[in-house]
């Protein structure tokens, strides 16, 4: 659609307010809502807002931007707030004279996708995000008790959040997703809603959008949708696991039948790629305090960095489809995640492996949580970084990862992660009054 296509619908709709939505480099959605009178100035690309005001945009001398709606993200709400329609369309952000802000993720994410273009590539992705559906009380408080306690797979009148899934994904098909799968995940309160991959870009707008359709939808039910990786100690925590592959034209460039596994050299580069770089971009794609408490063994997340064809406990898994399918299961995002840079420094980090013709080590088969520290020792199995400090060490020695988000999402990113470190071992916490208070 063009500018004038989307002009022409808001009027036909009835559409009361128009959002403009973006991203901030800690992947929060933010919007800024115009009413009918500024439509045209919206869609032409020409409001302004004040990027001082968000966190890691600019300095407050630098304020002023714009945003630059993508026509191909228009939709209209298939529900009416109180005072009427409301449609959305999803934004790059600017500087005044027209250059593109380098501390926008949507940006970040493109540029990765035009370095992949310039090698002949289309990334295709598809994400899964898990999460969890809490009640509230009396007040409306958020409690961290589950609404249910079903497992994976099961039905209602077990799954009591059946209902709320089932208008979520009413909600998401009329916005022009395709639901593939919707279910309850493995712990009690936990759901999944799986819908089909698309190239890296759409995908990272969706899941900013699922994100917030499945909060909204969620409020319906007097209940709380939450993407925190791990809300509740001793059962599985949320994850986001990204399926990835390169296309050639309608070619899959991942598969070829004459190589081991079926995988092409484009593949098994782009594994070793992500081997190499692993240490480096958790803290992009796991990027809260929170996150490590899901990255412990026993509990489905990965914490070995290694590859399988099979296998679900390492970093890396290979589904056993070949073919136009053919695609890597990258297992230890979370879906905190910013999607934009979370996309960006995976597919940078694949794409050097390709360039450079890497290759991985032979796939482990095994369960990696059963391996002793020296049979792992010995198959040169590294592990992922322990908690958010080391995390961000790590991406401080990876050159490839500054490189990927740019100094200023890099710098902006980084500082703002050392301080939620610092105030967080600051802290005295529930567990240590429990164990210590008493004894010592």
């Amino acid at each position: 659609m063009n500018s004038r296509d989307i002009l022409k619908i808001l009027n036909e709709e009835k559409v009361k307010y128009l959002r403009l939505q973006f991203t901030d480099i800690m992947g929060t959605n933010k919007n800024v809502e115009v009413p009918p009178s500024q439509f045209k100035k919206a869609v032409d690309g020409k409001i302004m807002f004040d990027g001082s005001s968000i966190e890691g945009f600019s300095r407050i001398e630098e304020s002023d931007m714009l945003l630059r709606p993508d026509p191909n993200t228009f939709v209209i709400y298939p529900w009416n707030e109180k005072n009427g329609k409301v449609a959305r369309m999803i934004c790059d952000i600017y500087n005044p004279d027209d250059t593109p802000f380098q501390g926008c993720p949507r940006g970040t994410l493109k540029r990765i996708i035009k370095e992949a273009d310039d090698m002949g590539f289309t990334m295709m992705a598809g994400l899964e995000a898990e999460f969890f559906l809490f009640e509230k009380d009396e007040k409306g408080k958020i409690t961290t008790n589950t609404h249910d306690a079903a497992g994976y797979f099961d039905l209602a009148p077990i799954d009591k959040g059946e209902e709320a899934r089932q208008s979520m994904v009413d909600a998401l098909c009329k916005i022009g997703f395709e639901v593939e799968a919707a279910h309850h995940e493995v712990a009690p309160g936990q759901h999944e809603i799986d819908f089909k991959y698309a190239d890296a870009l759409i995908t990272a707008d969706r899941i900013a959008t699922f994100r917030f359709i499945v909060r909204k939808i969620a409020t319906q039910y007097n209940l709380h949708a939450t993407f925190m990786p791990k809300p509740i100690f001793g059962i599985n925590g949320s994850g986001m696991h990204t399926h990835q592959s390169l296309f050639k034209g309608k070619k899959n460039a991942f598969f070829d039948s004459k190589k081991p596994f079926g995988l092409s050299e484009v593949a098994m580069g782009y594994i070793a790629g992500m081997l190499r770089h692993a240490k480096g971009f958790t803290a992009i794609t796991n990027p809260l305090v929170n996150s490590f408490k899901r990255l412990v063994p026993g509990f489905e997340a990965p914490t070995m960095i290694s590859w399988s064809e099979r296998n679900r406990s390492p970093l890396i898994r290979v589904p056993a489809k070949r073919g136009v399918g053919t695609r890597i299961e990258v297992r230890s995002p979370d879906p905190s995640a910013n999607p934009y840079l979370a996309l960006a420094v995976m597919e940078a980090s694949g794409l050097d492996g390709v360039k450079k013709r890497l290759y991985p080590p032979e796939p482990v088969n095994k369960n990696l949580y059963k391996i002793s520290k020296r049979e792992l020792a010995r198959l040169k199995i590294g592990s992922l970084p322990e908690n958010l400090s080391e995390a961000l060490d790590s991406m401080e020695k990876d050159k490839l990862i500054k490189e990927s988000l740019g100094d200023h999402v890099y710098s902006q990113f980084l500082n703002a992660k050392r301080r939620e470190w610092k105030i967080y071992i600051s802290q005295v916490h529930k567990w240590e009054q429990e164990n210590y208070l008493s004894r010592y």
